[in-house]
């Protein structure tokens, strides 16, 4: 009897959870929910360093080393940016896959350009580790996506065009400012590809194997200004309109 009693003495204020009585458990949650988080520490970025190491992204110093290595002197006199100066348009750099027979995987990196004189893209495959151009691949009818200067150059063909005028005029009535230039806009964009239209403008029965470009377009902490029917030809530097 005496035992009994004692295991019922012990096992009655099981209800209210960890043998304690409810009232205390609740108000130590409740503290707990009250408590302050410690403030958080803003600590510096650590350094990067030079070179990365197997699948690492390429560093800032690859980036440069690479795309230097890649632009030639006969690639910069040959070649022809988006604007029309001398040199290649340089569209993107990236770290290359690695050969599936390389026994000791180095850091390569792909830098591909665009040669607005040929419409070629131009990918030249760079080894870090020799500084040296181990490939060049050039290819016609290939239309990598557009780099933010080609969308730039773009918007100011689009701008000074009188195909243009709705998209400064929706520019007005949205910021009651005149637009002279892309620096106004905020930019994004894709390749324009004729094959998915049943029926294009002449304007731009070349795009494929010339460089078009769809521009969207928004203000500046803005709305967005719809573009979708307009088509620009880099490479003809012409603006056509869709339907």
């Amino acid at each position: 009897m005496a035992g009994t009693a004692l295991m019922v003495a012990v096992t009655l204020p099981g209800e209210a959870g960890a043998g304690e009585p409810a009232d205390r458990r609740t108000s130590a949650g409740a503290a707990q929910q009250d408590a302050v988080p410690p403030e958080g520490i803003v600590e510096t970025a650590p350094t990067e360093a030079d070179q990365g190491v197997g699948s690492d992204p390429l560093t800032d110093d690859e980036l440069k080393r690479a795309e230097r290595i890649a632009e030639t002197r006969a690639l910069r006199s040959d070649a022809r940016d988006v604007d029309g100066d001398r040199g290649p348009q340089r569209l993107s750099t990236n770290l290359s896959e690695p050969a599936p027979d390389d026994t000791a995987p180095q850091r390569r990196a792909d830098v591909v350009f665009y040669d607005y004189k040929t419409d070629a893209v131009i990918t030249k495959t760079v080894n870090l580790t020799t500084g040296k151009v181990e490939q060049t691949d050039v290819a016609h009818g290939v239309q990598p996506p557009p780099s933010q200067e080609e969308l730039r150059e773009a918007a100011q063909l689009l701008i000074a065009d009188p195909l243009g005028a709705d998209l400064k005029n929706d520019y007005r009535h949205a910021t009651d400012k005149e637009l002279s230039g892309p620096a106004q806009l905020e930019l994004s964009g894709m390749i324009f590809r004729k094959e998915t239209f049943r029926q294009v403008p002449s304007g731009l029965a070349d795009c494929g194997e010339h460089r078009c470009l769809r521009v969207v377009a928004k203000v500046r902490n803005g709305p967005w200004i719809d573009t979708r029917s307009l088509v620009v030809d880099l490479s003809a530097r012409t603006v056509s309109r869709l339907g």
